[in-house]
């Protein structure tokens, strides 16, 4: 980090073309939004105190986005454009220094393409520097024109481009690392002389062109770090580097992922060595998966825990729950709001837990409802058994003890307790609490009528 350099992002742009209510960098990409990751790179180079964002559209949503970072927010209340967004920061940025000018919506540029910048501007003693690239299709974007020494005489935007000049393949990416001092001294003469009637920030190369000023060029051998998101095919676009970059990582530290382009995996998601990710698998969010564990096709795992040897069995939903260590989901089950599995449990097919805790070496395996349940060690909740935790007002919590066998297809009322070592038959509707070791049966007596069937097949049709 140096703490000579200042940052401005412009991120007040209404991004009209992403044809979406929701202003353009709050639009997320590899699990994090735009302007998070424009931020996140931005730290790596100065402190916070020292970044500005300059907010426009949906101000306080992009403020709330970033909130944790303490950084600063200049609002731009009136969109003019480019140059007009650097200008509204005169009184909250640095007046000396490296001041670095980035895009919220240019998600993909790395800290360490940035530290070149900054250096070739100190290296050559210019008043900027600015990025750049060579594109086999230049069309659309403004042209670098150099002088005979090599440096940027002027950009020469596409509409307004000669022959000559739209044949240079040399790009403008917009990313600039000024002397801040002659910066703020020469941004006012950047006049809005064109159809827009804004002020475009790369008329100040022309500015210090006629001043006699040095703006020298750095050009960028990898141009998918430039890419800007206008639409959401490029955000679609974006995304999908940011993952491939997410896979690659964590393969190379030791994660075994099967067919590598099918799977979604968040920047912001820990997975320790040896654990297998199968085909479609999707884990998002805050995520943190141990080691040696199996994610298994087409689930979601979602801003959860995971311990070692945990196993997510395929078509399993894991939201903001835990798995210990050695413990067992799915498949098809859902577990959410807070559920936790002990080591060594077990929650099967189409079993939903929702703020409950299945216990050490417990086991729900098939068809069942543990909602606001908290069930001790070594349980069996059989088939079908549910916790009825909703009196239609209120939710109530339910409460197994160690060693409890729930049979097939009971049903808990909730507020209940079952105690260590009972036992509750099938088809019971328990209501009241059960003591320690003791068997609960809560169903009406089987009666057997012999022959009526029989007589019922062969009765006259009314």
């Amino acid at each position: 980090m140096d703490t000579s350099v200042s940052i401005l992002i412009l991120a007040a742009g209404l991004g009209t073309r992403m044809k979406s209510r929701k202003a353009k960098v709050l639009h997320s990409a590899g699990g994090l939004t735009l302007i998070e990751h424009v931020t996140g790179t931005a730290l790596k180079l100065a402190p916070a105190e020292r970044i500005t964002i300059v907010v426009g559209r949906q101000a306080e949503q992009v403020r709330a986005a970033l909130g944790d970072h303490r950084v600063r927010f200049v609002e731009q209340t009136e969109q003019r454009g480019t140059g007009h967004a650097v200008q509204v920061c005169r009184n909250a940025a640095a007046s000396e220094g490296s001041l670095l000018v980035l895009y919220g919506d240019v998600p993909l540029l790395s800290a360490g393409t940035l530290e070149r910048l900054v250096e070739v501007r100190r290296q050559n003693g210019a008043a900027a520097s600015v990025l750049t690239a060579t594109l086999a299709d230049p069309h659309g974007y403004g042209r670098i024109v150099r002088d005979a020494g090599g440096n940027v005489r002027a950009i020469v935007e596409q509409k307004a481009a000669t022959p000559e000049q739209l044949m240079i393949r040399e790009i403008n990416s917009g990313i600039y690392c000024f002397d801040a001092a002659l910066m703020w001294e020469r941004i006012g003469d950047i006049r809005p002389d064109n159809p827009a009637r804004e002020y475009y920030l790369t008329d100040i190369v022309e500015v210090f062109h006629r001043g006699g000023l040095l703006v020298a060029p750095l050009l960028h051998d990898d141009p998918r770090e430039l890419l800007g998101i206008n639409t959401k095919v490029e955000l679609a676009a974006v995304d999908r580097i940011f993952r491939e970059r997410t896979v690659e990582r964590l393969m190379l530290a030791g994660v075994t992922i099967q067919k590598p382009e099918t799977v979604t995996i968040d920047a912001t998601v820990s997975i320790g060595a040896d654990t297998v990710i199968e085909p479609f698998a999707r884990i998002l969010g805050a995520t943190t998966i141990g080691e040696e564990c199996r994610i298994g096709a087409c689930s979601i795992v979602r801003n959860s825990e995971v311990g070692d040897r945990a196993v997510v069995h395929p078509f399993t939903i894991v939201d903001d729950s835990e798995l210990a260590p050695e413990s067992q989901a799915g498949p098809y089950a859902r577990l959410r709001m807070g559920s936790s599995l002990g080591p060594r449990a077990r929650a099967g097919n189409f079993v939903e837990m929702k703020k409950a805790r299945l216990g050490a070496g417990s086991k729900s395996l098939h068809l069942a409802y543990l909602g606001d349940a908290v069930v001790g060690d070594e349980v069996n909740v059989g088939a079908g058994a549910i916790t009825c935790n909703y009196d239609g007002q209120h939710k109530h919590e339910t409460r197994v003890g160690d060693g409890a066998f729930i049979g097939s297809n009971a049903t808990l009322v909730a507020p209940v307790e079952v105690g260590r070592g009972s036992y509750i038959g099938a088809g019971s509707v328990v209501t009241e609490n059960v003591p320690e070791d003791a068997l609960a049966v809560a169903r009406a007596r089987q009666e057997n009528k012999p022959g009526w069937a029989g007589r019922r097949r062969v009765a006259p049709k009314p």
